[in-house]
Formats: structure tokens, sequence, C-alpha cells
């Protein structure tokens, strides 16, 4: 399948049965994704697999940060879990968004690929990525933010991705607006 093909074909699978990649078949792809635009390859990433009790944990600590009793159930969703971590590093040429922008790069690439090997994907965020509670059970760094997990699992038999609009490329794809024309000098009046 071509990249073209892969990018097209992408959906997001909100509901996926309990077989996931090992890790054996998830180094690689991981490898792969890392190979995005990276000014300096300051690598400011990394990914975080988090499968069976490591789900419950996050599930408290997701409880935790919005003041729950019961700890979640949203980790559950998906055998694996794969946290997405922006790891800014000290750069005089990459700004922190930069770095950010790679790090989310990265997490695309990989959903692009495990979609691509079979696997059903979707990248789910909420409020609580950047608060203490989530980040001290991801064993986060200072200079570390959490963008988001990608829950990865089978697709189940019979069952079809979420519904995704057809891109409208020619309404987002412009051109540089016409400079302004050089204004005449004006010619001094005769008296």
């Amino acid at each position: 399948m071509s990249a073209l093909q892969a990018a097209c074909d992408r959906q997001s699978w909100s509901k996926v049965d309990d077989r996931a990649p090992s890790r054996e078949e998830l180094l690689p792809l991981v490898a792969a994704a890392g190979r995005v635009a990276d000014h300096s390859s300051l690598r400011p990433w990394r990914i975080i697999e988090l499968r069976g009790a490591d789900r419950e944990v996050l599930g408290a600590a997701i409880a935790k940060a919005e003041g729950d009793q019961s700890p979640s159930v949203k980790p559950l969703r998906a055998p694996l879990l794969l946290a997405v971590v922006a790891s800014y590093r000290k750069s005089e040429k990459v700004p922190r968004w930069e770095q950010e922008a790679v790090a989310s790069g990265v997490a695309h690439v990989l959903s692009l690929l495990l979609d691509e090997a079979g696997w059903g994907v979707i990248w789910r965020t909420g409020h609580y990525t950047r608060t203490k509670a989530v980040a001290k059970a991801h064993g986060l760094g200072k200079n570390e933010e959490l963008l988001g997990w990608l829950y990865v699992g089978g697709k189940p038999a019979g069952k079809g991705p979420g519904r995704r609009k057809p891109v409208d490329a020619s309404a987002l794809v412009t051109r540089m607006p016409e400079p302004d024309a050089p204004k005449k000098a004006k010619k001094p009046k005769k008296k």
C-alpha cells in the first residue's frame, strides 16, 4: 500500500477488541514514525506503552485529576495505550512549539502505520492530559508534556471505523495574496 493510500484510508476506530500488537511488532513502527521532519534531530518525544494494569493506574490518575472517587474506565477501552509525550530539549534554533509539532507528527505517523498494519487506532486527549496526577502516573519529567494516547486494538469483525468526511483540498490550499501594485510617483505640479 502506498503512503497516499494509507493516508486516504485512515480512520479512527473508537471501538476495538482485546487483541494488540506485541512490543516486537510495535518497535519497528515507532522507529519508522520517528523519521518525521525533526529540525536539528532533537527527537523531542517519547512513547510510553501502557498495557494490563498500567491502564488501571491511569484510570486512577484521571479520577484524581477530575476529583472523582471511582477510577476512570476510559483507559480500559483498548488493550494497548501509547502515551505520546513531548519531551522538550534545550535549543537555540528549535522553539518549543516546533518540538511539540514533531511529537505530534510522530503520533500521527504512528497511527497511520498501526492502521496500515491492520490495527484499530484512535488518538484520544482530554483536559486531564496535562494535570499533575496524570503526569505523575506517567513519570513525566519537568520538560515533558503528555499530548494524549493512541488507543490500539484489533479491528472488530463486522464493524467499521467511525465516519469521516472527505477533505475538500481546493478549499484549504490557497495562494499568497497578490502584492500591492507599486504606486506611481506623483509628478510635481507645474506652476
